[in-house]
């Protein structure tokens, strides 16, 4: 009997058509909770998803931008790139670490333990330098390791060189592993040297291998610029020589050159004693690296005289023909009392400079007063930054005229209370070589360079020109021919200058050292037409029986400058005769 209901139960038309019904809902909400997962899936989270599938398969390459070169003002390369092969290895794909860095480091000359432990800490990546900017010779001996082809491989990358070595070395500065410049023009330029790095695309496997790179450059590299600068390559040569000579036979802390012309005021040569290789900066001294020519300062001593004396007789205070009276080498003032270093009676004004007269200098001063001191050092630009194109660049020190007294009025016509960097002198002297007219010294030619460096800019009419030219071709004339700055004459055109022998504070007492002295001497030529200033500043020589500027300073000076304006003749000679359309 329940076998017959069981039989009519499963026939029954009713209860088949309900699990029926009952199975065709469950497939229906299967398939729409599918289809309803999918459409989330494909409009809701569709972009998300595929922009994280697009990172994980796709990425950018760096194209890097060959910085660019920097040359003297000739065309001779200062500081060039060269394309080099870097190592990498790819951590997480290898086995025996300790194998493949035993092999690696023999191979680099680094110590094993090390090799291993920089490859065990990332262990897990797919990408880690190993070795940058390696010689060819380097390279080969890598490749020919038995090593897994798939745990190590070699990139370009950019090699900055300098080809002239020392030559100009704090000028140019360095650039870092990774391309970013570091002092000198190297950093102060570093956004037109270094250019912009270009990209493309790349794709990658699911284990983060390239396993195609795209034709097409999404951005393509932007070389760095090619910089001319005002130096001469030869000019810088010779300087350095000479301060190299200066180190060697007086011993002194630092010396550094400059050469400067005046109507232009660009920068010939600029050169600092000690100095380094940027080529090999393994153990380089921490004093090689300092610029003295723009981050030194010192009191000028009497190489700041003609700047008085100048606007003394500008402003009719006092006459060139007058004659003062120079105290035999005694004077009081106020509670103080000045002496020259040799007794002197009745002097003319070019006297006062040609003998370098302390005295003489105090009374001009006296006849200025100290606004017209202070102002004096104003407008010849001390106190400030000459804005060159360097980075650490010092304005020098010129105290504020409320801080002056009495002594400061027999103290800064003769050099003292007053600190100046070199580039600052040389840039005032300028100002009276090239009739009063002082303009901004610069290092970036202009007209030849792709670079925007300042232009030939005035910066004001300093002093009269019939005065300057008188300075010029007077005092400082005399200065040479029979007065302080002897060593510097020459047979060949008439040279001028003025030597500067500054005291500096003896670090123990604060007063005056009668041993430690900064010796300087600025000269330039031909004085009727100055074509090229030169200044050496020689900073506490230690050897030698005096340290007086017309000794040690001068012969350098004298010999920097006589070289300059035999290369200077030979370059006009040379564009001359270019053709018109390579000048």
């Amino acid at each position: 009997m329940s076998q017959d209901r069981q039989h009519d139960a499963a026939n029954d038309p009713a209860r088949t058509s309900w699990r029926e019904w009952l199975l065709r809902s469950m497939l229906v909400g299967v398939w729409l909770v599918l289809a309803g997962r999918l459409v989330f899936l494909q409009m809701i989270q569709g972009p998300r998803l595929r922009q994280q599938v697009e990172k994980q398969w796709a990425a950018h390459e760096v194209l890097p931008a060959r910085p660019g070169d920097i040359t003297d003002r000739n065309g001779r390369l200062l500081a060039t790139t060269v394309s080099v092969r870097s190592l990498f290895v790819v951590p997480a794909q290898i086995e025996q670490r300790w194998q493949f860095a035993a092999q690696l480091a023999d191979a680099l000359g680094r110590d094993r333990d090390q090799v291993f432990q920089r490859i065990s800490a990332h262990g897990d990546k797919q990408f880690l330098w190993m070795a940058r900017r390696l010689t060819d010779e380097q390279a080969a001996v890598i490749r020919d390791l038995d090593l897994p082809r798939d745990c190590f491989g070699f990139r370009d990358e950019f090699l900055r060189v300098y080809p002239q070595g020392e030559i100009a070395a704090q000028v140019l500065g360095i650039r870092d592993i990774d391309g970013i410049g570091r002092g000198g023009l190297e950093e102060h330029l570093n956004e037109a040297l270094r250019g912009r790095d270009g990209r493309r695309s790349v794709a990658r496997d699911a284990r983060g291998h390239v396993v195609e790179v795209s034709e097409r450059i999404t951005r393509p590299p932007q070389h760095g610029q090619t910089v001319r600068l005002t130096l001469d390559a030869v000019i810088q040569l010779h300087a350095q020589r000479a301060l190299q000579k200066i180190m060697q036979d007086w011993k002194p802390k630092s010396a550094c050159a400059i050469v400067l012309e005046p109507q232009t005021g660009g920068v010939l040569a600029m050169a600092n004693c000690p100095t380094f290789d940027p080529n090999h900066l393994n153990n380089v001294p921490d004093e090689a690296w300092k610029n003295h020519a723009i981050a030194s300062i010192y009191e000028p001593g009497s190489t700041f005289k003609p700047f008085i004396v100048a606007t003394a007789i500008e402003q009719g205070l006092i006459q060139p023909d007058e004659m003062f009276d120079c105290e035999h080498g005694e004077y009081r003032m106020g509670r103080r009392v000045l002496h020259d270093h040799h007794g002197y009676g009745e002097l003319s004004v070019t006297d006062i400079l040609v003998k370098s007269s302390n005295i003489g200098m105090a009374k001009i001063g006296e006849r200025l007063t100290n606004p017209g001191i202070h102002a004096t050092a104003v407008k010849f630009g001390f106190g400030r930054k000459t804005g060159i194109e360097l980075p650490g660049e010092l304005k020098g020190m010129l105290r504020p005229l409320r801080k002056w007294n009495s002594y400061s009025t027999g103290s800064v016509p003769m050099g003292q209370e007053i600190a100046v960097t070199p580039l600052q002198l040389i840039s005032a002297t300028a100002g009276l070589a090239n009739g009063g007219r002082q303009c901004t010294p610069h290092l970036v030619e202009n007209q030849r360079s792709g670079i925007a460096g300042p232009a030939t800019v005035i910066v004001s009419q300093t002093v009269d020109a019939n005065v300057a030219d008188w300075i010029v071709q007077g005092p400082m004339t005399e200065v040479v021919r029979r007065g302080t700055g002897r060593n510097a004459k020459s047979k060949d055109y008439t040279v001028f200058g003025k030597t500067g022998t500054a005291q500096k504070p003896d670090p123990q007492t604060g007063a005056y050292s009668n041993q430690l002295h900064v010796s300087s001497f600025i000269c330039g030529a031909p004085a009727e037409n100055p074509q090229a200033l030169v200044l050496v500043v020689v900073d506490e020589p230690s050897v030698g029986p005096n340290h007086y500027g017309g000794t040690i300073a001068a012969p350098a000076a004298a010999q920097i400058l006589k070289k300059t304006l035999e290369q200077m003749r030979e370059r006009e000679v040379e564009l001359a005769t270019q053709p018109r359309q390579f000048r």
